[in-house]
């Protein structure tokens, strides 16, 4: 349960813009990547690779502790790349902190007792059954290596929960039905699905992508149209999925997926977007930006102030304020939104 005085400093955020609580923060400890997917550009800066240290992260404890901070979200780029994850997860830990680490999952298997001992979760990507996805992956037992590393988790403590998100995207929306049975088979806790992003400028993409490369990725008008059929069946066939949340979509948020690939091609409009992350997140980039969530602006580094400053500097402030999640051009394309409401655990 979340305290009532928790559930009132959310209230405050919402109202003043002003973050007095900052439930999630989402660090990216390191750049790099060890895929090749072909929906992500962030393995192509792997030659400038940077990280955050220990150094970059003290300074900023009794922010964190300001902001009552409840739970770190260990992102990327591939976070176990980082030769220094445990430290900065002890120093987290002592905040009394939730965390969670994202993964490619090639190298669970190898850090399985780091994992184990400094965190609470995982959520692992999966691309589809095993051929589809080393083919998107772009490496070579890609799946097999995801296997063994959720079965060396499990293995060590099996009660750890361990959970998968998909991007729906042309070269997979027809292995939808066998992407939830391989969730199953590798032991997996829950799967949830979300489209590719293909607009924003997030992800290593300072000029977003050209007319070629959002052609590669998106379905076109008839593979939109497959897909929803696609969709249909698999709500049909996984309805014990959906009743028992191991798919995290209900059946209509599933249907927004096709939804989102239609509005791509003009036809029709963008499913409507809710999502308070800029009032209940932030994420910490590798080289110390700040954002408010993944596509919106830098608004500071953590090299330069601490991070509550940051995010409550007149700018900031103000551009919550102004944000409009159903209008503004950049939220109306998301495909990652959070929506932490005053009963949301964390």
């Amino acid at each position: 349960m979340v305290p009532p005085a928790e559930i009132a400093r959310r209230r405050l955020s919402r109202l003043t813009h002003h973050i007095s609580t900052l439930p999630i923060v989402v660090l990216m400890p390191h750049s790099r990547c060890n895929c090749r997917c072909v929906m992500c550009d962030i393995w192509k800066a792997n030659r400038a690779g940077q990280e955050l240290s220990v150094e970059d992260l003290a300074p900023h404890v009794e922010a964190l502790q300001r902001l009552h901070v409840r739970r770190v979200v260990l992102s990327g780029g591939e976070a176990l790349m980082h030769p220094n994850l445990w430290a900065l997860c002890a120093l987290l830990k002592d905040l009394g902190v939730q965390i969670t680490l994202l993964s490619t999952g090639l190298l669970l298997q190898r850090h399985a007792p780091g994992v184990v001992r400094w965190c609470d979760d995982v959520t692992v990507s999966l691309d589809g059954s095993r051929d589809v996805h080393d083919s998107i992956r772009n490496i070579p037992r890609a799946y097999d290596r995801l296997a063994a590393g959720v079965a060396a988790l499990k293995a060590l403590r099996p009660s750890m929960r361990i959970t998968a998100r998909c991007v729906l995207q042309r070269r997979n929306y027809l292995d939808l039905p066998n992407i939830v049975a391989a969730a199953h088979a590798l032991g997996l806790d829950q799967i949830s699905f979300l489209s590719a992003d293909l607009s924003s400028t997030a992800f290593n993409r300072p000029t977003g992508w050209g007319e070629e490369r959002v052609a590669d990725v998106a379905l076109d008008a008839d593979e939109v149209a497959a897909f929803r059929g696609i969709v249909e069946t698999t709500i049909q066939s996984a309805r014990a999925d959906f009743a028992s949340g191991f798919i995290a979509e209900d059946p209509d948020k599933l249907r927004r997926l096709p939804r989102y690939y239609a509005a791509v091609n003009d036809d029709g409009d963008f499913p409507p977007v809710v999502c308070n992350a800029p009032w209940v997140s932030t994420v910490v980039e590798a080289d110390g930006s700040v954002r408010p969530c993944f596509f919106h602006r830098t608004l500071g580094n953590i090299r330069e102030r601490p991070l509550d400053q940051i995010l409550n500097a007149p700018d900031a402030v103000a551009f919550r304020r102004r944000l409009d999640v159903r209008q503004d051009p950049i939220c109306r394309r998301c495909v990652c939104t959070l929506q932490l409401g005053s009963r949301t655990p964390v």
